[in-house]
This record gives C-alpha cells, structure tokens and sequence, in this order.
C-alpha cells in the first residue's frame, strides 16, 4: 500500500513539473525573443563590422586604463597569491640565510638569568652580535631600532657601538624613514644617510632634507639601512622594496645594503624592489637569540644541535607577542618583518626572486589576444572551431604560467589579460550566435514561416567537389575555407535560411555527408523568389573567388535546386503544408541533376525546377 502511494505521488510530481516545465518555457520563449529580435536587428545594420568595432573600443579602454588606474596589475596581485598558496611544488630557502628570533622564549630566558625582560640592556644586543661574529657569520642585519642612547646604561651603549665598529660593515642596523611631511623641518640630507646614492647625474650632495630615524651610535648610523615597507593597495606585503626615493636621491633597505657589502654589487644597480617567491610550507631557518646567548638549546627540544652558522647571512628581529613587526604576505597574514628582510635577502643572494615582465606586457598581450579573437570571429570561422583553440590557447598560458612560478621563480602574469579578452570573447560569442540563429531561422531570431504570406519556397542543395590532383591538406582547406565563406555571407544577412550540415561535425556520417549544405528561400511567386536565389547565388560565387584561395582553384560547388508552391490555399489546415514541404525536401536531396555554380546563375530561373506536387491523393498524415 505504501509503495503505491509512493509511485502515485511520484507521477504527480512528474505531471506537476512537466507542466511547470511547458509553461516556463513558453514564457521564457517571449523573453528571449523581447531581445534576440531587437538584437538581430542591430546585426543586420552592423553585420561583421561590429568585431572590429569591438576591438577598437576595447583597445581603447586598455589604453585608457594604462595611463590611469591599471586595473590589470590589481588582478595580478590576487592570482599570484592564489598559485603561490595552490601549487603542488614550492622552492626551499637555501639554508644559508638564518632568522635570529627574539621570542618570547629569549625573554623568559633573560629574565631567568636576572636581566630583565625587554627591552634588553645594549650589552645583551652586543653579546648576541659578538656571538654571531664568533660563530663565522657574513653578515648580520639587526631589524631592531636603537633611537636613543640608554640613560642608565652608558656602558652598554658604548659597547654595542663599538661592536658595530668592528664589525666593519658586517652589522647592518636598522633605521626609519619618516613621513615626507616631515622632510622640510630635518636636520639630514640625504647625502648624509648612510649609502645613499644620486639617481641623476644632475643631482649633488647633500640633496634634500629628509627625515629619518638612525641609530644613536655613530658607528651604527654609519652601517644603517632603511626598514620601512611598502604594500599593495589591498594591504598586501608582495614586493619587497629595496631603495626609498627622495627627489632625485635613494635610500637603500635592509637587504640592498647586506648584498651590496657580501657581493660588492653597487646598491644604484639593483632593482626598485624584488618579488619574493613566498613559500607557505618551507619557512626560512629560525634560531633563538636564547639558544646563542646560552651557548647551548635553551629554547628548542632537549638534545637537538645548533645550526652551523659558519658561512651564513643572519636577520636579527623579534617575534615575541607584544614586540613583535609583523606583515600580511601571499603565504602569512602575520609574517614577522624580520623573515620578510630575510626571504628578500635570501632571494637576492641565491636566486629566489621572482622574474616578473613590465606592466606593459599584460597590456600587450590582452591586445594581441584581443586582435586574434576578434579578426578570428570578423574571418567567420566555425564556432566550434574558435571555442576550441580559444580553450586550448588559454589552457596552455595558464599552465605555462604556473610551471613557470612553480619551477622557474619566473610569473607571466596572463591571468588579467585571459580574463579581460574571455569577456570580448563572450560578447563576440553572443553575436556571432545572433547571426547564427537568424541565419538557420531560429524563430527567436526572426519571424516564422507564414505559408499564407510567401507560399512559395526554393531549396537549393550545395555540394562542395574537390578539384583533381590537391593534396589531402589542400583539399580539407578548400572545403573549409569554401563553408567559411558561405556562412559568412548567410551571417552578414540576406533572405536565404541554412540547414548549416545535414550531419552534425564528428558525427560517424559526417565523412559522407558533411559537404551538402540546405538553403532556402520564400517568395511570394516563383519568379521572385527565383530572383532572390540567382542574386545570393551569384554574390556566393563572387565572394568565393576573392583571396589567396579562389574556389575555381580548389574546387567547385554543385548545385541542385528545386521549387515548389507549399500553400495553394485551398485548404485552412497545415497538413497539405507540411506534405508539401516533406516532398520539397525529398526531391531536393535526391535530385541528381546538378549544375557548376558560376559567376552567372542563370540556370536557377529555369521552370524545369518547379516541382508540381499533385495534392489529389495525400495520405491523412500528421
């Protein structure tokens, strides 16, 4: 009993939603034709100048948007944090670039051996240095900032300065750039921070006042570097900045300034900033100050070793919570400053920076892709054929693109421009679908058939023929690009509807089949709509000789015509119509009498092709 209910309940639900399906459907027709119609009309005045059209405008937004906002180069940032977080494989650091963290383990430590917890007495800072140097560092940046002397500790002050004395250049301390609002009112120039150089040739010492913050020492001030960042305009840490500019002055980061003392590669011949190749898995090597300051693991797991720090490039800097700089990246909403002045410094001296094009290459490449699309569509190529390599070409940049950062450090940033010419090849596509659906009479692109106003109605069968002696290649592009042709004309406009392929492509007929093509006209009398047909006919042949391809070449065209009287009137119903139409239709397709189509169609206003159909014995067919 249960289960007939369940199946009752079932059918009614299937009654319910095919007449749901049947009267949403009807009303959803209306919409479509309350705007395919108005389109295809706007199609008709345009015809195939819309694609060039359309190519110019949106070159000119390119342009437009290159001298403005770019809003290409926002999208590019969002990509490259998607693949750096996504792809499978990421780079390892080096393993000779080290972060020396003060943690909150450091502190605990410190405030166990009775010094206190932070801030440290300079002395602990100049131990913590003199230990690096012991261990056979090539250079230390110190991501911590030493503004003013300590009061209470004069010893300690002139200990740490001392060892940054020592160090020669070794020892990098940090320094602050200030609001330029505050330039006017400093004491400094830029000639005067610390391996600063002139960006022009016209520009002399001691350059424009700047405000800055540097260390207290004179020998720290002397060995100081530029710690202030830069983000992108959603906030984001990508690019790594490795000189502030002032006027016509620079004032080297961090990084610049430990490169430019390891390798002795003068800091005016690096970039403005570096990308980095974030890693989200494999972090730079971290070490607790605790674990140098003892001597001995403090901080990490009973009986794990110290690093070889022999060889090695250390940033000093804190991680403790409450002291601690941190930064949003691609891979870490809070990447501690001092790993974001190690992955820079890392990158720069072992090759993990990101390569990256101009901003001009986007622009560039959204053109090119644009010009092909639209030259593509202009060209009446096959829809099918243009989705496909549309598809593949963008398949093969993306891949490309994240190998490339995956493997290489190199990021071709064609995401945004995939993204703006898909939307130009969606309108494209859309237009090409109304010249489409009007030229094989989809009714919501044109009015229906109506046999009481144009009784008569011509077919005319096309069938391609290859010439003798080409090639298989020359003879596959004969064919298409004869079809090219032919349905570019029946897009651009005209009276003549086309069954385009009595087969579908790739169908297991379409080797035999795929060369006849069904057009059709409707008249108002024999003799006009014979008219309309020697007219398209003649233009057809006309367009096909035109190009490096001319169709008497390659090939020709057969044609085979028939004409009929489909509504003699003499009755209110449609079945004499549609029997009429059916025989239309089977002649047409049967018929063996062919003739060349030419420059002169003459022959399709011959009265032989008028088919008399004798409506004395029509079966009662529906």
């Amino acid at each position: 009993m249960g289960r007939k209910r369940l199946r009752a309940a079932q059918a009614h639900l299937d009654a319910t939603m095919a007449t749901l399906a049947v009267w949403f459907m009807d009303q959803w027709a209306k919409i479509e034709r309350g705007y395919r119609r108005p389109l295809t009309w706007v199609a008709l005045k345009l015809k195939f100048a819309f694609y060039p059209l359309l190519a110019c405008a949106a070159l000119g937004w390119l342009s437009w948007d290159w001298t403005h906002g770019r809003s290409l180069d926002s999208a590019e940032d969002s990509v490259f944090d998607s693949i750096v977080q996504w792809r499978p494989v990421e780079p390892q650091p080096s393993g000779r670039t080290f972060v020396v963290e003060i943690d909150d383990c450091s502190l605990e430590w410190t405030r166990a051996q009775g010094i206190g917890g932070w801030p440290w007495p300079r002395t602990v800072h100049a131990d913590l240095l003199d230990t690096l140097d012991r261990a056979g560092v090539r250079a230390v940046g110190v991501d911590v900032m030493f503004l003013d002397p300590h009061k209470d500790d004069p010893d300690g002050d002139a200990m740490l300065d001392a060892v940054a004395a020592g160090g020669n250049g070794r020892f990098m301390f940090a320094a602050s750039r200030q609001a330029a609002d505050f330039d006017a009112a400093s004491p400094l120039h830029a000639a005067q921070i610390a391996g600063a150089y002139a960006l022009d040739a016209k520009a002399h010492a001691p350059g424009p006042p700047v405000a800055v913050y540097l260390p207290f020492g004179a020998s720290m001030a002397k060995h100081s570097a530029i710690t202030n960042v830069s983000r992108g305009q959603d906030g984001v840490l990508r690019d790594v900045p490795l000189r502030e500019v002032v006027d016509d002055w620079a004032l080297p980061t961090l990084p610049a300034r430990l490169v430019s003392q390891l390798t002795r590669q003068r800091a005016a011949s690096l970039p403005d900033h570096v990308r980095v190749n974030w890693r989200r898995n494999s972090r730079m090597p971290y070490i607790s100050a605790a674990d140098l300051l003892a001597g001995k693991p403090v901080c990490e797991a009973p009986g794990s070793k110290l690093p070889d720090l022999r060889g090695s490039v250390v940033l000093v800097g804190y991680t403790a919570a409450g002291i601690s700089d941190t930064k949003p990246t691609p891979v870490n909403a809070a990447m501690p400053g001092v790993e974001v002045w190690a992955e820079a410094t890392d990158a720069l001296l072992h090759g993990g920076v990101v390569w990256m094009p101009p901003s001009s290459f986007k622009y560039l490449l959204a053109s090119l892709l644009l010009i092909l699309t639209t030259y593509a569509f202009w060209r009446g190529e096959p829809h099918e054929d243009v989705d496909g390599v549309f598809v593949a070409v963008n398949g093969l940049l993306l891949t490309g693109a994240v190998i490339g950062l995956t493997f290489f450090g190199v990021f071709v940033d064609i995401f945004a421009s995939i993204g703006f010419v898909s939307l130009c090849f969606g309108v494209c596509r859309m237009y090409a679908a109304i010249q489409r659906g009007r030229a094989i009479g989809n009714n919501d692109f044109r009015d229906e058939y109506d046999p009481d106003r144009y009784p008569w109605l011509a077919m005319v069968r096309l069938r391609y023929v290859k010439a003798d002696g080409l090639t298989p290649f020359e003879a596959v592009r004969g064919k298409r690009e004869y079809r090219r042709l032919l349905r570019r004309q029946l897009y651009a406009g005209g009276d003549a509807v086309m069954i385009e392929g009595i087969v579908e492509r790739k169908s297991w007929l379409h080797e035999i089949l795929d060369d006849l093509m069904l057009l059709i006209w409707s008249g108002a009398d024999r003799s006009s709509v014979l008219e309309q047909v020697k007219s398209d006919l003649d233009r057809l042949h006309q367009s096909l000789n035109q190009g490096e391809h001319p169709l008497d070449e390659h090939g020709q065209v057969m044609l085979c015509i028939s004409v009929a009287e489909i509504d003699d009137h003499h009755d209110d119903t449609t079945r004499g119509e549609r029997m009429r139409l059916r025989e239309l239709l089977g002649q047409d397709l049967n018929a063996t009498d062919e003739f060349a189509l030419c420059a002169d169609n003459r022959e399709a206003l011959d009265p032989a092709h008028t088919l008399v159909i004798d409506d004395t014995s029509e079966p009662d067919l529906p």
